[in-house]
């Protein structure tokens, strides 16, 4: 029977990172994001206890169920597959001290493939080379994220979030409650609130911007919020309709939280209100940095009118951030879930000579910016980008090359005018070099600070010294 170890020595002890494991986030934190997964069920990692994925999009949906089995308090636990693609799969999770503050996780795994003997004669080097792309993901996951924790040391807190069942949101609350941290999901039907209610680190709340209603007396205690709720601004057409949404969702929704907060008889120390790099508007080439006037545009003035909607939590002594959000990377949707089924079938390309500039930042390191802005002081705005931004033309001539694909096709600037009209202009073909020089003057280290080692990290990639 094919068999699989991998071992990765991390700097927390074998209790924390035993702790680190026991959590639902630790799950979803651990599934890597070119795989459409999605976990439906998870009860536990005690004895008999199962968690249950969904493998593939919709309506092509396999079930895989496993059940934990050989738990051993602080050091060992043990995955069964119960039903799913395997013959069998016996994947036991080590934790093997090595001092007060370091320990060694060992990933062990026994599976048959289906149809074996014959399919481990014909595809067992496949199987274990996709085996281990998956786990090289996650030891990278679980060895960052545990550092990241273990260097702020930042005290439990309860943590509200709205949009937290968005991209960046879903992925913060895995992040932030295998840190052991608490969260207060605010959701807009009251019938939603009952879907948390089980969870042992997470809870709900109730708001509805369009109402006007939000459940105050629910976020009594919080210790910091984490604002991402908005419209989504991707469309290919705006009408005045989606661009009434696009304010107003913004605009309502940041001063409904504000005021509410603002009115607690205990309101939190922080508010981290997102905001977008659509406040500089088209700068071309220009560095911009926090301190850069705002720009024109559309989404320019949604950005401005979306900040000032804080003023109310800030006005009663709240800190809060503005998080100019840039693009953020993951395969999971935005732009490079968008990007990669055109730049697999060797169609990628650029938008016009590609000279416009991306503001980009990985998926994992906007969670890491966000647990540094919980544990320093930092206030106002604060660019969320990679330190290193890039062209359109130097973006797709690195996912390319990570591909092993063309990306001659250039789409004339005219086109994308006339199908997106004002949506294009504002989102497809404006330029903005960002900077986070906030992030950096604070002493914050990104994890994946250049495109190439944040594609091969997002896409399971090797090292391009491999």
């Amino acid at each position: 029977m094919p068999t699989f170890t991998r071992r990765l020595p991390v700097d927390v002890s074998a209790e924390r990172l035993f702790a680190w494991h026991d959590h639902r986030g630790a799950f979803e934190r651990l599934v890597p994001p070119w795989q459409p997964v999605e976990l439906e069920t998870f009860e536990g990692i005690r004895n008999g206890q199962r968690a249950i994925l969904g493998l593939g999009p919709g309506p092509v949906k396999l079930r895989w169920v496993a059940e934990h089995h050989a738990f051993i308090p602080d050091r060992q636990f043990q995955d069964v597959q119960v039903k799913g693609p395997f013959a069998r799969w016996e994947h036991t999770h080590r934790m093997i001290p090595k001092g007060p503050d370091q320990s060694v996780l060992e990933d062990h795994v026994e599976y048959r493939l289906p149809l074996a003997p014959l399919s481990e004669w014909l595809g067992s080097g496949t199987a274990q080379t996709q085996i281990d792309r998956m786990f090289a993901y996650r030891h990278r996951v679980t060895r960052e994220d545990l550092a990241r924790h273990a260097r702020y040391n930042l005290s439990s807190q309860i943590i509200a979030i709205t949009g937290s069942t968005g991209l960046i949101g879903e992925a913060l609350v895995a992040f932030l409650t295998t840190g052991g941290h608490r969260v207060v999901r605010l959701v807009r039907s009251r019938s939603e609130v009952a879907r948390y209610a089980g969870r042992a680190d997470e809870r709900a709340a109730y708001w509805n911007v369009e109402r006007g209603e939000i459940d105050a007396a629910a976020l009594e205690g919080v210790d910091s919020v984490i604002h991402l709720a908005g419209e989504n601004v991707f469309g290919l057409r705006w009408t005045v309709e989606k661009k009434r949404r696009i304010t107003e969702s913004r605009t309502r929704g940041t001063r409904l939280l504000s005021e509410a907060l603002a009115r607690l008889d205990h309101p939190p120390t922080t508010l981290l209100s997102a905001s977008a790099s659509g406040i500089y508007g088209d700068r071309g080439d220009t560095c911009l940095t926090e301190d850069v006037p705002s720009g024109d545009g559309f989404l320019a003035d949604v950005c401005r009118q979306w900040e000032a909607s804080t003023a109310p939590a800030a006005d009663a002594g709240i800190r809060v951030v503005n998080l100019r959000i840039g693009l953020v990377l993951t395969p999971s949707g935005g732009l490079l879930g968008t990007m990669l089924p055109a730049f697999h079938l060797g169609l990628g390309g650029t938008v016009g000579d590609g000279g416009t500039y991306l503001p980009w930042i990985a998926l994992d390191d906007v969670l890491y910016a966000v647990l540094h802005l919980l544990a320093t002081n930092l206030n106002g705005p604060v660019n969320l980008s990679a330190p290193e931004p890039v062209t359109q033309r130097v973006f797709a001539q690195a996912l390319g090359d990570i591909l092993r694909r063309p990306t001659a096709v250039r789409v004339p600037e005219a086109v994308v005018r006339a199908i997106a009209g004002e949506a294009a202009e504002e989102i497809a073909l404006k330029s903005v070099r960002m900077v986070p020089a906030a992030l950096a003057n604070s002493g914050f280290s990104f994890a994946y600070p250049s495109l190439d080692s944040a594609l091969r990290h997002l896409l399971g990639k090797p090292p391009s010294s491999a």
